[in-house]
Formats: C-alpha cells, structure tokens, sequence
C-alpha cells in the first residue's frame, strides 16, 4: 500500500530548505485554521514520526505566563495529524477519536512535539463497510531544555476511503 498522500507528497517537495518547511507549515494552518493559534512548524514529517515545534508567544500563554495546557495540546494535535497523513495508506482515511493527557511540568518555554508510533502502522483490519481500526498515537512535548511537559495518546479511527462512483 501506498502512504504517499497530497499532504506528505507536499512535505517532501519542499521540506529541502527552511522557506520550504516554513510554507508547508504554514499550508497546514490555512488546511486546518485552528492549528494557527500555536504557530506550529514542521520540522521533521515520514511514515511513523512528525516532530512540530511551536513558539512560546502572548497567543498561547496562560495566566501564570507558561505555555496554556490547551495549546500544548494543540501542538500534539499537529504532531499526531501530520504523523497521520504521513503514515495512513491513500486508500484510507483517519480521524481523531479521543485524547488522553498528562501534564507533567509546567511549560515556560517554546515546545517540541514529537508523534511517533511505536511499530508500523497496519491497517488489514480496517476492512470494507464500517469496519476500521482504532490506532493511538503517543505524543511527547518537551520545552527547550528535552525536559518533557505533556504526554498524550491520541486515538485515531482509521477506515478505507469509500469508493466514488
């Protein structure tokens, strides 16, 4: 099977120099407008693993002056969503189903985040019909200095692309 989707095929095209990475992740934020709010960049996208960074800027802060919990979230969103368009055959398709997080220190600075399955990916359960395939995906998000912040698993739904007639 192929994972080689418009997404992915767009990040190989132009992840050979910054303004390249820079435009792709801004393409991400006008394919997905809420993912603006962390100003994320793509630093790293294939098959099994996306790393995404995101500033620590006035937009994403809380009330004590850290990185917001949701933001934070956010960004492990991104990370998972490109791990996902990355890693998904072109024959099917993905959505969120559920987050699980920790919060594990407080986040004073810029983030990483890092989506990263554990094993390939197989989708021979994701079958015709409504059958799919449930897959978590950990996320880490450590601040500038690697100590990590936030852990989260979030689960996709993963089913074959219905066939247009």
């Amino acid at each position: 099977m192929t994972t080689s989707n418009s997404t992915y095929a767009a990040w190989r095209k132009l992840s050979g120099t910054t303004a390249g990475r820079v435009l792709f992740s801004a393409a991400v934020s006008l394919r997905a407008p809420y993912f603006s709010t962390v100003l994320p960049y793509v630093r790293d996208l294939r098959p099994g693993r996306a790393e995404v960074s995101a500033p620590k800027w006035w937009g994403v802060r809380n009330h004590i002056g850290t990185f917001h919990a949701i933001a934070a979230c956010n960004l492990a969103e991104v990370a998972m969503g490109m791990l996902a368009e990355a890693t998904v055959p072109s024959t099917h398709r993905w959505i969120p189903k559920g987050m699980t997080v920790s919060y594990l220190a407080k986040a004073e600075t810029s983030l990483v985040a890092v989506a990263e399955l554990p094993e390939p990916l197989d989708v021979g359960g994701a079958g015709e019909g409504p059958a799919g395939i449930e897959v978590p995906v950990p996320v880490t998000v450590t601040d500038r200095r690697g100590k990590v912040v936030v852990t989260a698993t979030i689960t996709i739904w993963v089913t074959p692309k219905r066939s247009q007639h």
